[in-house]
């Protein structure tokens, strides 16, 4: 991969031009092509791969809400995590963080799974893994993205001030467990999925102790409704 071939927000390129240029991105590259390349469709489309990144520049983050892989069914991944197109229907783990919303800041749930304008307020929705094929979910994993993903993680400790990640569930947490929490909030909870919400993620009012933390920082707090 080129800086000629990479359509990313100059505040990101700044700093991932390097890993751009890496032997596993290069390798990484490789697999997409081959992948496409043998017929197989792989989600989200090339050039919403990197959306979270472009959505929500870097000197502009506020809120980092860790995800694990895009959805893999058709028309469902534009490349934020927890995330879908207008006219998709509301996935499960998202229609449990529209219910906690409403639990924690009484906000009504959205009827459509279009998080964009959390986006462009600075709440970073990143994937840990940025492509899926079909039909076949966490069959991108263990292929390089996880290193760049870290990378991101890595500047945005390294490089913001008072920034709130959001880690929901164990694969969140273990991503995020290098993060210096004297210098930026770091919330955890159990994944918003069916089969764990119940279990600490009801209740946890992350988004308004999130916004509360903006506000004592001298940050604006999110408005999360949609």
């Amino acid at each position: 991969m080129s800086e000629r071939t990479i359509d990313l927000h100059p505040s990101w390129l700044s700093h991932l031009q390097s890993e751009f240029d890496a032997d596993y991105m290069q390798q990484l590259a490789t697999f997409l092509r081959a992948e496409k390349a043998s017929g197989k469709v792989v989600y989200p489309p090339g050039k919403q791969m990197f959306a979270a990144l472009n959505y929500t520049p870097m000197d502009q983050v506020k809120v980092v809400l860790l995800g694990q892989d895009p959805y893999h069914g058709p028309g469902q991944a534009h490349g934020l995590s927890f995330s879908v197109p207008e006219g998709q229907a509301i996935p499960p783990s998202l229609r449990n963080i529209y219910k906690e919303l409403h639990n924690d800041l009484n906000i009504t749930p959205a009827t459509h799974g279009h998080l964009v304008p959390w986006a462009q307020q600075g709440v970073l929705l990143l994937n840990s893994v940025l492509s899926v094929q079909h039909s076949q979910a966490a069959s991108h994993q263990g292929k390089g993205w996880e290193r760049f993903t870290d990378r991101i993680v890595a500047l945005l400790n390294e490089h913001t001030e008072a920034t709130v990640f959001m880690l929901w569930g164990s694969y969140a947490q273990a991503k995020g467990q290098r993060i210096d929490s004297t210098r930026h909030l770091v919330l955890r909870a159990p994944h918003p999925s069916p089969l764990s919400a119940h279990r600490g993620f009801l209740g946890c009012k992350h988004f308004s102790k999130a916004n509360d933390y903006l506000s004592a920082q001298g940050k604006a707090p999110i408005d999360w409704t949609l």
